[in-house]
């Protein structure tokens, strides 16, 4: 399913982002356990905050990491986390 661009992201309730020290690495945390993330999906998870689009992060990412072509790279997998359940649009 592809996300709408001007939807505003958000965890699903039963989600939390988190550093975890002893992992060191972002894990998403949910009731059942954890997942932990590789540094890209961190850095992409870490700017859902229920205000900013899709758009809104790609721009940001491009900002952080300038000369990298990172547009598809980001939408597949905030599609791939939408699709997962851990994000969800409002």
């Amino acid at each position: 399913m592809s996300l709408a661009k001007d939807k505003t992201l958000r965890f699903a309730r039963q989600y939390k982002l988190q550093w975890e020290k002893a992992q060191d690495a972002w894990v998403l945390l949910y009731p059942e356990g954890m997942v932990k993330l590789t540094e890209s999906a961190g850095e992409i998870l870490k700017r859902i905050d229920g205000q900013h689009t899709s758009t809104d992060i790609i721009s940001s990412l491009q900002t952080a990491f300038p000369g990298a072509d990172l547009q598809q790279d980001v939408t597949d997998f905030l599609e791939h986390a939408h699709d997962k359940g851990w994000i969800t649009t409002d």
